[in-house]
């Protein structure tokens, strides 16, 4: 996603970088505007990701395949965030350009 503009802000507190970009320990240490809080942690961690994207003014959350929590996905919705579930977004970002062309 990097290769194609997107900017990659990681949030591991075992990393300090990650893809070039400083890592963050958790998501409320991350400075400015977050557009996705993209998950890739077990289901059962979501709700405390959700509850610190709703936090921070995340624009919405999307978990990776093998990813789900609905409930964690109505109180995100609740908050106004966009949902994505069970979906990897690179798949699905390929999709789109092949549908643009």
């Amino acid at each position: 996603m990097q290769s194609v503009g997107y900017r990659i802000v990681p949030v591991n507190p075992k990393e300090s970088e990650v893809l070039g970009e400083k890592a963050f320990a958790t998501l409320d240490d991350v400075p400015g505007p977050v557009d996705i809080v993209n998950i890739f942690r077990q289901s059962r961690f979501v709700p405390e990701i959700v509850e610190a994207a709703i936090r921070i003014g995340a624009r919405g959350v999307w978990m990776q395949e093998g990813v789900v929590h609905e409930e964690a996905a109505r109180q995100a919705r609740a908050a106004g965030l966009e949902v994505v579930m069970d979906r990897c977004i690179l798949k699905e970002h390929r999709k789109m350009l092949d549908m643009r062309r």
